[in-house]
């Protein structure tokens, strides 16, 4: 066997492999022997069919079988042993010449590699990396006030309709003119909701037990599903009922938000968790303080990308081997998805070479206890999303593990992970620029970027 293995500009590799008979035969003859134990050929007992015929019937594929394994596990270890920073998977070369495996010959493979570039991506004391403070004042306390509000909120009964208010109808509702027409009881409408003005004035200051006449498809023109979902009916059938209906009013409710008060705070934050508005006002800070430093440590990668790749500069790619490669990855996708994607495909790639050398130097690496971490935020992420922040610690557990038994969840959650971890270790190395800013300006800040 000999391998031989040529990249003169550093990142375009071929590789050529000459299997000789003696290298696979020994293989092949094991492996037939088992076949001819196993083989079950009429006239013959099994075991005993002549191995003449075996290797008439088998040879060929088994010697092609042999032969593949034995070049996955050559190739392979050839680019381990010699510290070959491969991208993708080996293509079969387009120099490749026909193969016989009928004959004795020996066997010439050859392989296109796509190396990785070689460069030095480090940082020290002297990069200077921007670091964003996001400030909590008393507006965005006031908004996270307010929702808590609204979310332990509740429904009075009043007598009169206000359109000012979130108030919610419920009435019969029933077609005008139509014999055997539709009507449902107990149908919901909020008309601050209605698309059309005509259509939404007609419930201005109605009160208890008036009848509004009114046109649900011309009250909701874009939207059929709103329609339908009224009046209980197939989407698909709204456009036989377009005339005008009633609505007698039999129950108006009006939303009330919730008081600031102990069972606002213990509703939020736990029981005896927090004992006046001030410490309330303090909490939510807090929380937001948390959620924005996960904001101002993912700005600050961004930057380091930005630094990092501007240090390092541009890298030279195999392009042609790495269109292939991404090709074979898309089959279905075609060349055009390939070149339409091609170029944030390589920026992506330099990142990741850029990331997994600071992640080498940093000594990072992931344990389980890790992840478990990540996996217990993002489910407390989650939950924050709706405005539930005292989730119990053994059932964000639970949540976790549900989450880390899925595959799909876990390539994300080590990537998370990996970019805590970095986050965290590169923000004691590099010189932080720190900037107070506000969280509309730093939102403004993302969308620009």
């Amino acid at each position: 066997m000999n391998i031989q293995f040529e990249a003169p500009d550093k990142v375009n590799g071929l590789m050529t492999i000459t299997l000789e008979t003696a290298d696979y035969q020994p293989e092949v003859e094991k492996t037939l022997k088992d076949y001819r134990k196993r083989a079950q050929i009429p006239g013959f007992r099994p075991g005993q069919a002549p191995m003449g015929m075996i290797k008439r019937q088998f040879g060929t594929s088994v010697k092609v079988d042999v032969v593949n394994k034995m070049l996955g596990e050559k190739l392979y270890g050839y680019v381990q042993d010699n510290k070959i920073h491969m991208l993708g998977e080996p293509l079969p070369s387009e120099q490749q010449a026909q193969l016989d495996f009928e004959s004795d010959q020996p066997l010439v493979f050859k392989f296109d590699i796509a190396v990785a570039p070689e460069f030095e991506a480090k940082l020290s004391g002297k990069d200077k990396v921007p670091f964003y403070n996001i400030t909590v004042d008393d507006k965005l306390i006031d908004q996270q006030v307010e929702m808590y509000q609204s979310r332990a909120g509740h429904y009075d009964k009043v007598e009169t309709f206000d359109p000012e208010q979130r108030d919610m109808l419920k009435g019969d509702l029933r077609e005008v003119g139509v014999e055997g027409g539709i009507e449902v009881a107990d149908a919901v409408l909020m008309p601050q909701y209605i698309k059309v003005e005509d259509q939404k004035k007609l419930f201005d200051g109605c009160k208890l037990g008036d009848i509004i006449t009114w046109n649900p498809r011309k009250a909701y023109p874009e939207s059929d599903v709103e329609v339908a979902a009224m009046m209980k009916i197939d989407k698909e059938k709204v456009g036989e009922h377009t005339g005008d209906f009633t609505f007698q009013i039999t129950e108006i409710s009006r939303f009330v938000k919730a008081e600031i008060n102990k069972e606002l705070f213990d509703q939020t934050f736990g029981e005896g968790t927090v004992k006046d508005e001030k410490e309330f006002r303090q909490k939510i800070a807090d929380q937001i303080a948390t959620q924005f430093k996960a904001d101002s440590d993912y700005k600050f990668l961004l930057d380091v990308r930005a630094h990092m790749e501007k240090k390092v500069g541009k890298l030279e790619f195999p392009e042609a081997i790495l269109k292939r490669v991404m090709l074979n990855n898309n089959k279905d996708k075609g060349a055009d998805f390939v070149e339409k994607n091609f170029e944030a495909s390589i920026k992506e790639l330099a990142w990741h070479l850029m990331k997994e050398q600071l992640v080498s130097a940093q000594g990072i690496k992931i344990e389980d206890a890790d992840l478990k971490e990540t996996a217990k935020e993002a489910a407390r992420a989650q939950f924050a999303q709706y405005g539930m922040s005292n989730i119990p610690d053994d059932y964000l557990e639970n949540y976790a593990q549900e989450m880390l038994k899925k595959r799909e969840n876990v390539d994300g959650l080590v990537d998370r992970a990996v970019d805590v971890k970095l986050t965290a270790a590169l923000k004691n190395v590099v010189k932080l620029d720190e900037k107070e800013i506000s969280l509309e300006d730093f939102q403004k800040m993302l969308q620009e970027k």
